[in-house]
């Protein structure tokens, strides 16, 4: 059972002239920390609450999980945040219970730390637990530090170049950890390829260009699934990819592709939003005479939006220059392929 820390709060008095700002700051910042343990604590508690609302339910309930999606709604807690807390029960019986984390340390974390150390490598919460056994007080980023060094360290995602280095204190852990990340959401092929550059040149700025390449990689392969107009013929996205890359223009690229990306989204919520407009106004207009000249004149000024061109003001900052859109709904059959630039 998890002692709760006790919530006594040392507020200097901000009248009070005879106080630096430095030691002003600080208490404030102790404060701060005793609030960050009792949350870790409710939130825990919340946790195995919920738990066991939900597997109580499984055990005598009919098992299809309304009693529990009632008994949130009851108490005004979404599904995912509920799950959540769940989680962060479960992390506290693996470190506390089976793990190596002594119950009465669980106050020597911040809520923020122990989420981390819950989700670190099991080599990084034993040392962060005997830390906090030892009565430090853990704090995210003194989790991070540790995260990152055993990742820079051991990943096999690196070549052995890199981790040797890092391991010699040549290169910063800080800036390998980010490399091994975005290295992790590539295909073996091209983590493979930006290996065989770290081998030649394991450098500082050169780890930071991989990183950087590797995340142009990971942003334009996402967005461009993403994009509708890539689905037309038989564009191969991998070699454009790899062509821009030989220009050094990868994060254009990646931008571009992004961009595209947004601009279908935005041009699907306008349709929809110009359909439904247009909706609205036809009905106002049936119901609508000459009785109602006022609203009559709003739904004639509405028609600059919902008709098939639209003229949209830009406002002042631009000059008060407009945006002329032409809608035009095609069918399959009628698809053309863009002209070339």
């Amino acid at each position: 059972m998890l002692e709760a820390p006790s919530l006594i709060l040392d507020l200097p008095d901000p009248e009070q002239d005879d106080i630096s700002t430095m030691e002003f700051m600080a208490r404030l910042e102790e404060a701060w920390a005793v609030c960050d343990r009792f949350d870790l604590q409710t939130e825990i508690w919340r946790g195995r609450i919920l738990r066991a609302v939900r597997d109580r339910e499984k055990r005598g309930g009919e098992g299809r999980g309304t009693g529990f999606l009632q008994w949130l709604r009851e108490q005004e807690i979404s599904k995912t945040r509920a799950y959540g807390l769940i989680q962060l029960a479960e992390s506290a019986d693996s470190l506390v219970g089976d793990g190596p984390l002594e119950a009465d340390c669980v106050n020597n974390f911040s809520k923020r730390a122990f989420l981390e150390t819950a989700q670190a490598d099991p080599e990084v919460q034993l040392m962060i637990s005997e830390a906090a056994n030892d009565g430090q007080q853990i704090t995210r980023k003194q989790v991070r530090r540790l995260t990152d060094e055993f990742t820079a360290a051991t990943s096999p995602l690196l070549p052995e170049e890199i981790r040797q280095r890092t391991q010699e204190n040549l290169l910063p852990p800080r800036a390998v950890a980010p490399l091994v990340r975005e290295l992790s959401k590539l295909p073996e092929a091209q983590q493979e390829d930006l290996r065989r550059v770290l081998r030649e040149e394991p450098e500082l700025e050169r780890v930071k260009d991989v990183t950087n390449t590797a995340r142009w990689l990971t942003k334009a392969a996402e967005a461009g699934l993403a994009v509708r107009a890539f689905q037309q013929g038989e564009l191969d996205l991998e070699k454009a990819m790899q062509e821009a890359q030989r220009l050094d223009a990868l994060g254009l690229l990646a931008d571009a592709v992004g961009q595209a990306q947004q601009l279908e989204s935005a041009v699907l919520k306008l349709h929809t939003s110009w359909r439904r407009l247009g909706g609205l106004q036809e009905r106002l207009w049936v119901e609508s005479g000459s009785s109602t000249p006022h609203l009559r004149e709003l739904l004639q000024v509405l028609g600059s939006l919902s008709g098939a061109t639209l003229r949209v003001s830009l406002g002042e900052l631009a000059g008060g220059k407009r945006v002329r859109l032409q809608l035009v709904e095609e069918s399959p059959d009628q698809l053309e392929a863009p002209p070339l630039p």
